[in-house]
């Protein structure tokens, strides 16, 4: 009885896979793999939404991803003609970095010691400076903001230089802002424009 019972179990189960295939599930399988490995850009624009409205940034400017980073959800944006990238993380109620210490007279020993905490291994941060402060608008806010360089262990890129900011949202949630570009191709500017619309 038992072996009847199995060979009805997989003629129906075959049956099934059959019907699956041949109604296009093989399709819908590789659609949705597809889309998780490479979202649409109306899904990352969404996923974007939960850091922050990125809906007034500029057209030269393009939201590249928009996924959980570590437990943390993080916005990844580049300035399209120079290659500039934009970085959001939405850090929630996790004090990883803070206003005060960006404005700390010790910011830079605050900032590598958070480094140390969430670097990504095969990428680091070595020869971390900063080299001065400045304010920005973002989120609504006039914020402090360190200017950097550093070099990106591990990657042929060499010297980078850029800011690093916090601000806090009106649900205060800590958002850490980090704009970098290779060598001197860093732009303060581009970082002001992308930044100052985000809400």
């Amino acid at each position: 009885m038992g072996c009847l019972k199995n060979i009805t179990r997989s003629i129906f189960l075959t049956v099934v896979a059959v019907g699956f295939i041949a109604f296009g599930g093989q399709n819908w399988i590789k659609d949705s793999i597809n889309n998780l490995l490479h979202p649409t850009h109306d899904t990352i624009l969404e996923r974007a939404q939960k850091v922050g409205d990125f809906s007034k940034i500029d057209k030269e400017f393009e939201i590249e991803k928009a996924a959980g980073l570590m437990g943390y959800n993080a916005v990844v944006a580049e300035h399209k003609a120079s290659g500039q990238k934009m970085v959001v993380v939405d850090t929630a109620k996790k004090k990883v970095l803070t206003t005060e210490d960006i404005k700390a007279d010790d910011a830079e020993e605050r900032i590598k010691k958070a480094i140390s905490k969430i670097k990504y291994q095969s990428a680091a941060l070595e020869d971390f400076h900063v080299t001065e402060k400045g304010t920005m608008t973002s989120y609504g806010q006039q914020i402090p903001y360190v200017k950097f360089t550093a070099r990106i262990k591990k990657l042929p890129i060499g010297e980078i230089s850029g800011i690093i900011s916090v601000v806090q949202d009106e649900n205060g949630n800590d958002k850490i802002l980090v704009s970098a570009n290779q060598g001197e191709k860093y732009s303060q500017l581009i970082s002001n424009e992308f930044f100052k619309v985000i809400k």
